[in-house]
């Protein structure tokens, strides 16, 4: 398939060659420990690769947010072990990503060797994209890979000014998820649907009117819903419920019509007068909910209706939980909705992408996280990409 950027394979021999990779390194930590290691290992596809070349591999990255100052607490030396672990093979750390020391450091690696650079926030010039900061960092590589979708939404120093000054390309877990998005959304097989859910429509506002034009069914949950079924005229009680929003709700109800898009809500939920673990709870139609009840997530007939029309799509872009899937039992309708696109994707008949924070911790709770196409951990870049945003370091790479 044709793409509209280079990736690895373009890149031709790199051994001696010093390759600038922008990674994710942005990993959660307790008590100097990684608790999550996602981010470390999709790494490895990437930097395995362009290591066995024999290419001297230099990763860019950022931790945390220290504004442009040296932060000995958010140093990515702490990131080395851990990372050795995951890559298997030894990482030297180098404690500047521009400048003289840090070109000093890197005139001593050999063919192969792996290196960590000091966290690109440390300069203030990495998020202006400061054009000098550019040009110091590029003097350490001969090329660059971009390997950080979740970190392409921002056009830093490190994640869009170095595509313009040195030879670009995506890394392998770049270019995986770039291939996933178009198969999503920029070239799908239709009928597409597309849940979106979480708790306000204020938040989703722009991905819900991208969507209606691209999509045959928007099926919408969480608290969301609710205020959409308050702009039908449903009493939602104490719902959690943007009512100045109802408008709003109208706009996109008049644009999903002009575009042939289905917005599907749900017509049974289950309600409870508290919100807290598993307190008792009635489920009934939405013209019945008392006014001293909220819902908290959607009913069963909706949820065997929705999953009716999974069966008829062929392809599923999801973004948000169904209900408050974190407090038990309003799951039920996230897991079961979840397992039936994970056995649709399993049978071949649906192409399923996912991604943001809830949607991970959702389809992870469904047990269904390895079953879907694509789920990407990108939190802000998927959620512009599914608002038809331009992301600045995926822009630069097609350039």
């Amino acid at each position: 398939m044709a793409r509209p950027f280079k990736t690895l394979d373009d890149m031709g021999d790199v051994a001696g060659k010093r390759v600038l990779v922008r990674e994710d390194l942005n990993v959660p930590m307790a008590d100097g420990a990684v608790t999550d290691d996602t981010r470390l290992r999709a790494t490895l596809p990437t930097v395995g690769e362009l290591a066995d070349k024999g290419a001297i591999v230099l990763i860019l990255a950022h931790f945390g947010r220290p504004k442009g100052q040296r932060n000995p607490d958010l140093s990515l030396a702490m990131l080395t072990r851990p990372y050795e672990a995951v890559l298997g093979r030894p990482v030297r750390f180098i404690g500047d990503c521009a400048g003289a020391e840090a070109v000093a450091a890197v005139a001593t690696l050999q063919p192969g060797d792996v290196a960590i650079l000091e966290n690109t926030r440390f300069h203030a010039g990495e998020e202006k994209n400061d054009p000098a900061l550019v040009a110091d960092m590029a003097k350490l590589g001969d090329f660059y890979v971009n390997d950080a979708f979740s970190a392409a939404h921002r056009a830093h120093a490190s994640t869009e000014g170095l595509a313009h000054v040195l030879p670009a390309f995506a890394g392998r877990a770049m270019e995986v998820e770039l291939d996933a998005l178009d198969k999503a959304l920029g070239n799908p097989e239709h009928p597409v649907a597309a849940v979106v859910g979480g708790a306000k429509v204020s938040t989703k506002l722009d991905v819900l009117k991208h969507l209606v034009a691209r999509v045959d069914h928007l099926i919408i949950g969480g608290g969301m819903a609710n205020t959409f079924l308050a702009a039908r005229g449903v009493d939602v009680g104490k719902s959690l419920c943007e009512h100045d929003l109802t408008g709003t709700a109208e706009e996109i109800f008049d644009a999903a019509e002009r575009a042939n898009c289905t917005i599907h809500l749900p017509y049974d939920v289950v309600v409870a007068k508290e919100f807290r673990a598993n307190p008792p709870v009635r489920t009934v139609n939405v013209h019945e909910v008392a006014p001293d009840e909220m819902i908290l997530d959607v009913g069963p007939a909706a949820v065997e209706a929705l999953a009716d029309v999974l069966k008829n799509c062929r392809t599923l872009v999801w973004n948000g939980p169904m209900g408050a899937f974190e407090t038990p039992p309003f799951d039920m309708a996230t897991v079961a909705l979840a397992k039936t696109a994970a056995a649709l994707t399993r049978d071949g008949s649906l192409v399923s992408v996912a991604g943001g924070g809830d949607t991970v911790a959702a389809l992870n709770q469904a047990g269904v996280g390895d079953d879907f196409t694509f789920v990407s951990t990108a939190g802000g870049a998927f959620l512009e990409w599914m608002e038809g945003k331009e992301l600045p370091g995926v822009a630069a790479l097609t350039r």
